[in-house]
């Protein structure tokens, strides 16, 4: 039996940011508030604007998959 191991991954690096302020308070980023979006990197000013962040691209892929399935006549 063979086990799969999961890709590793380098850290993330503030200097790819695709921002220099975060887009929540206008503050500038931090290095410890960083995300992957899309393939960018993506700088917050602190964990929780970062964690924020993650919850609403959550909730707007949920509904957007929510209306796609509704469009298409089916259920999920």
């Amino acid at each position: 039996m063979s086990l799969a191991l999961s890709p590793v991954h380098e850290p993330l690096r503030i200097e790819d940011a695709v921002n220099e302020v975060c887009p929540w308070s206008g503050k500038p980023i931090a290095a410890d508030s960083l995300t992957l979006y899309n393939g960018a990197v993506v700088g917050f000013c602190n964990p929780e604007c970062r964690d924020k962040f993650a919850a609403a691209i959550s909730g707007f892929e949920a509904a957007l998959q929510a209306r796609r399935v509704s469009s298409a006549g089916l259920f999920q």
